[in-house]
């Protein structure tokens, strides 16, 4: 065994425990889970060195069962006279070393004989019988053990205590008996009557059996690979106590003896770059290391340390190493003071194996905090991938038990695949250039004919054509090399950072051509390149790939090739990558499990680097921003260098402005509104406001630049005199900046704590970030020690303001639950700690191309980033991308295998900050069925419902349309939008309430539809309650007598208009006959007699003089 170390700085104080001499007695008489002590008789007897007894006692069980009239048969021998006892000591659900049975008798006359009793064993009716009326609580036994002993009358004394008698007795014997769980126990027959209405209750409440659910030991704590990249971020599990009474009885028992086993699977790429970096741990409630703690050390060995009964710890460190890039299991199984360390290979043959034995009590207690995979706050991970990881929470066991399979093997073996290709490829880049530097010193090639040194002579820019390329596969990456032309005197130093270099060109090259008018044409040249940049180690190429794999773009959809490229660029600490994953594991889409604890390791990785990306001046980053497609006006906000905002803004900053120099030097600092990163001209401008200007936040601003030396040389004098300045002011940041140059510069804690809780009371949240730190690390003025409470306190202040850091503290409490003001929940801890993600630099540049790609009609190039900024989660892109395929349907068709509108809709709305436009979409995808998706009006109002709760009026437009068709919308969508539960689901009072709701969320000042279905539905409902009471009656009288008198008048005025009317009809036709006779006479005699007639024909008192 190797000698023990420690870690440093691990505790403080330590804890014991006290012996009671009664409880060391009840414990002595039970058995002590495996725990073997100078006192514990063995299963099988051994025979003493050199003694002789002839007294012996045996006992004979034929039914170990606890069970009553039991009958045991014991066998005994007696050389003086003696007392033989039995008794039968139980331990009880709640209680251990109970006597639940006892009997003795006295052997004076048969000496030196052979004797044998019966005994029928009789228990409490509770321990053998079930619940009834008159049991009423049966109990859960977890043991019993039978003793038997024999003592000497003569050296028995009436004050020998019963556990001193069994030790002191002459010959002894025991056994175990089995208990019988509560509901597999027989009814007892009791000689009572019971009345007939009690026996029928009990009757029909007998059989009711409460079934607990099933529990054990066994904790599937990973099923999924786990990319580490070797960061302070992990997995973190809390584990709870058993609802098992035996299984909690057990773990308690084990806190001063632990037996468990951990067994996971690992893929190590490097060993650590620091003494140790994480495997698994346990951190205490306390926050300090506790039982077991696995790190791997920079050398590859295994070091385990373990935390005492007393307080202290103690490590070790095996002797074998772990082997890189192999799949390996690591079994570490504890039995008490052993621990037993193997290392398994793919094939579970054994590798490695070491055994540690220790005479000190490990304390164990793995309800108390919480254990964590990989990286934490205390310690960085390993950098490899984590495969499938169980623990046994009560058993340790030998490696040959342990169940714990190759999870996933196709992925798991294509990652050992990838990196054993990728040793190939690299070496390609190797031979490259080390070509390239023997052109570089002998100015010359080697060539093989006099045509190739033609070439090199008129055409230049030479090419050792000389070079042997062995593999003909990789030929691409030897074109793309030569096409390149990387200079060596360019290209870092270091064999690493060369690869590093030629990956990042290979990747440059290909989205050349990827963002090209057409580009997406040849997506299936450039996914070679991309191949070969990602095993040069340039892991942007490894995350394209996995998008263009996983959904399908310009190519069929492989889905198991997507996710190993998306672990490849997760490992090598791309943010989008880390991203990626841990929105999938969040939401559980495209068969990723949801696993709300591997999506934080992923997102609380991408937050701490978003802490270190803004202070970096180097890298492709811009300010995140919230830009939609359909938002005309921010997108007439975006511009670019040399775009007119831009300009004007310079213009009106040349002139002086200050809040022009401001605007110009955020967005230049930041990377805002289409405008590239651009430090050194953002310091300019900072500069310029702050010594022409003299503007505050300028003025600030500089000052914060001099002092960290960001695109400028640093001045701690001359910011301190600005930094000063401006807090003389009163700005807010520049009181909360004297605090921390108090506190970074001058390690002046008084001082840096009342600055910032100056600008605290002015609401400065970094303030009370700073107020925080202070507390946590325990130097607050004042205040002895560490205070956790206070710390959090200000944190969650801070983060309420939007403060990053705060947030991330605030996630990090949440996940683990150590505090009480802060309890565990990791569905909180994913948000707070994607939110911070999200404001990535490297994520604002996709965003920022994507949104410049789209102004420049550059259809090819904004669909890829905006895929590539989509896959991460974020809602804005999702939303874009959705938006920009129903625009250019026939790139979404051509280019995506999936529906691309569908998918990203959906993704969109599965988030909590969608915008109600997409709710109402995915409503209508529901309500009509789209495309291949049936027909469902469930999930259309609960799009609708959404897209009410956020103020539009076009879902409560909709509610009130499927409501008019005869859709009952259900009652917790109502109680959602507040409306009152007296109102009915199918009334016309909620109809009426939803078009109410509408008109008031519409313009008011204009006749909408919402105005048009309200004044509608007033009208019906004004007709149904006229038609539906006596009014109606009443007012058709009214009419039809109003007609009627109508009528008449009408007739008697048209009588009045003309008299001539003949009221006889007889008389007229008499009238009328003689004249039709004379016509033809009159008309020939007097033609003047025509013009008459015509006139007479106007005339209605002649209607048939015309004829």
């Amino acid at each position: 065994m190797e000698s023990s170390v420690e870690l440093p700085g691990r505790r403080r104080g330590s804890s014991g425990f006290l012996c009671v001499p009664l409880l060391w007695l009840v414990l002595e008489s039970i058995p002590s889970f495996g725990k073997e002590t100078l006192l514990t008789t063995p299963v099988i007897p051994q025979p003493e060195q050199n003694v002789f007894y002839e007294d012996f006692i045996h006992l004979n069980v034929l039914n170990k069962r606890v069970l009553n009239d039991t009958e045991i048969s014991v066998d005994y021998l007696c050389s003086k006279p003696c007392i033989v006892t039995i008794e039968a000591i139980a331990a009880l659900e709640f209680r251990a070393g109970v006597s639940v049975y006892k009997k003795r008798w006295e052997n004076d006359n048969y000496l030196h004989t052979n004797r044998n009793r019966i005994v029928n064993l009789k228990f409490p009716d509770s321990m053998v019988y079930r619940d009834d009326y008159f049991i009423r609580h049966s109990i859960i036994v977890q043991t019993v053990m039978l003793h038997a002993w024999i003592i000497h009358k003569q050296t028995r004394s009436h004050y020998d205590k019963q556990r001193e008698e069994y030790l002191q007795a002459i010959a002894r014997d025991y056994t175990l008996l089995e208990s019988v769980p509560p509901f597999e126990r027989s009814y007892k027959e009791h000689q009572v009557c019971l009345k007939w209405s009690m026996e029928y209750t009990w009757r029909i409440q007998a059989n009711r059996i409460r079934w607990c659910p099933h529990e054990d030991d066994v904790v599937e704590i990973l099923s999924f690979p786990y990319a580490s990249s070797g960061e302070m971020a992990g997995i973190v599990k809390k584990f709870q106590k058993f609802k098992n009474r035996e299984l909690e009885t057990i773990r308690k028992h084990q806190t001063d003896y632990p037996t468990f086993t951990v067994s996971a699977w690992l893929y190590l790429l490097h060993y650590c770059k620091h003494p140790l970096c994480g495997i698994l741990y346990f951190i205490d409630s306390e926050e300090m290391y506790s039982t077991p703690a696995v790190f791997l050390t920079n050398e590859g060995y295994v070091h385990i340390q373990m935390h005492l009964v007393t307080g202290e710890d103690i490590a070790v460190k095996t002797t074998f190493s772990l082997p890189l890039k192999h799949w390996l299991r690591l079994d570490l199984s504890v039995n008490g003071g052993q621990i037993d360390v193997t290392s398994v290979g793919k094939n579970l043959v054994i590798h490695q194996h070491q055994t540690f034995s220790f005479r000190e009590d490990f304390y164990y207690d793995d309800t108390s905090g919480y254990l964590v995979l990989g990286g934490s706050g205390y310690s960085s991970s390993i950098e490899g991938y984590f495969g499938s990881v169980k623990y046994y929470r009560l058993h340790g066991l030998e490696t040959s038990k342990i169940s714990n399979s190759f999870y996933n093997k196709d992925i798991l073996e294509r990652i050992d695949l990838y990196y054993k290709k990728c040793v190939d490829i690299q070496s390609i880049p190797l031979k490259y250039g080390f070509m390239l530097k023997q052109i570089e010193e002998e100015q010359k090639c080697l060539y093989e004919n006099y045509y190739l040194e033609m070439m090199n002579k008129y055409r230049g820019n030479p090419k050792c054509a000389a070079f042997s390329w062995e593999k003909a596969l990789y030929h691409d990456m030897v074109k793309q090399l030569q096409e390149s032309d990387l200079q060596l005197s360019e290209a870092p130093e270091g064999q690493k950072d060369t690869i590093l270099e030629i990956g990042r060109r290979l990747f440059e090259k290909a989205a050349q051509t990827l963002t090209r008018s057409d580009g997406l044409q040849y997506i299936n040249s450039v996914v070679l390149s991309l191949m070969d940049s990602s095993c040069c180690g340039y892991h942007r190429a490894s995350y394209a790939l996995g998008v263009i794999f996983e959904i399908g773009l310009g190519m069929p959809a492989d889905p198991a090739q997507g996710l190993l490229y998306s672990l490849l660029a997760a490992q090598g600490g791309d943010r989008l990558a880390l991203m990626n994953l841990g929105y999938k594991h969040y939401q559980g889409i495209n068969s990723y499990p949801r696993d709300l604890e591997v999506s934080y390791a992923y997102y609380s990785d991408v937050a701490r680097k978003t802490q270190h990306d803004q202070h970096t001046v180097e890298g492709d980053q811009a300010f995140v921003e919230a830009i939609r497609l359909k938002d005309d006006e921010l997108l007439k906000a975006q511009t670019k260098e040399n775009g007119d905002i831009f300009m004007w803004l310079k213009h009106e900053a040349t002139r002086g402005n200050a809040a022009a120099q401001q605007r110009l030097g955020q967005m230049l600092f930041w990377g805002q509104q289409g405008v590239g990163k651009n430090t050194k001209a953002a310091v300019e401008w900072y500069a310029k406001g702050a010594l022409e200007t003299g503007d505050l936040v300028s003025i600030y601003d500089y000052s914060i630049v001099l002092f960290k030396g960001q695109g400028v040389k640093k001045n701690r004098t001359f910011a301190l005199h600005l930094m000063r300045k401006a807090a003389s002011k009163g700005l807010p940041q520049a009181v909360n900046g004297l605090g921390w140059y108090y506190h970074n510069f001058k390690r002046d804690y008084a001082k840096a704590a009342k600055y910032w809780l100056k600008a605290e009371a002015m609401g400065n949240s970094d303030a009370s970030f700073n107020l925080g730190v202070l507390h946590l690390d325990g130097v607050y003025p004042g205040v002895t020690g560490r205070n956790h409470t206070v710390a959090a306190d200000y944190f969650y202040k801070a983060a309420e303001s939007g403060h990053m850091e705060g947030t991330l503290r605030c996630s990090q409490y949440y996940i683990t639950g150590n505090l009480a003001s802060f309890p565990r929940d990791p569905n909180k801890a994913v948000i707070w700690a994607k939110y911070v993600a999200e404001k990535n630099g490297y994520l604002g540049h996709v965003i920022q191309k994507a949104l410049n790609a789209y102004l420049e009609f550059s259809w090819h190039e904004a669909l890829l980033y905006c895929i590539l900024s989509a896959e991460t989660g974020i809602e804005v892109s999702q939303t874009n991308l959705a938006h920009l395929c129903e625009e250019r349907p026939d790139l979404a068709k051509r280019y995506f295998a999936a529906d691309c509108i569908w998918r990203y809709y959906n993704f969109s709305v599965s988030q909590s900050n969608a915008p109600s436009f997409a709710y109402l979409k995915v409503g209508d995808f529901y309500y009509y069925g789209y495309q291949n998706q049936s027909r469902n009006l469930d999930m259309s109002v609960q799009m609708y419902a959404q897209a009410a709760l956020y103020g539009d009026p076009q879902g409560f437009f909709n509610l009130a349309l499927l409501l008019e068709e005869g859709y009952l919308i259900p009652r917790h969508i109502l109680d959602n939008l507040g409306i009152d539960k007296t109102i009915d689901s199918s009334s016309t009072s909620l109809l009426q309430e939803l078009y109410e709701r509408c008109w008031n969320h519409s313009n008011q000042e204009s006749i909408g539809p919402c105005t048009l279905a309200l004044l509608n539905l007033h009208l019906r409902i004004f007709l149904k309650t006229v038609l539906h009471s006596g009014l109606i009656y009443f007012l058709g009288a009214l009419f039809v007598s109003a007609m009627v008198v109508f009528v008449i008048q009408c007739f008697r005025a048209l009588l009045v208009f003309h008299p001539h009317i003949p009221l006889v009809p007889e008389q007229a036709l008499a009238e009328l006959s003689p004249t039709e006779e004379n016509t033809n006479e009159t008309t020939s005699t007097d033609p003047t007699l025509t013009n008459n007639s015509e006139e007479n024909g106007l005339n209605p008192q002649h209607p048939c003089s015309s004829s």
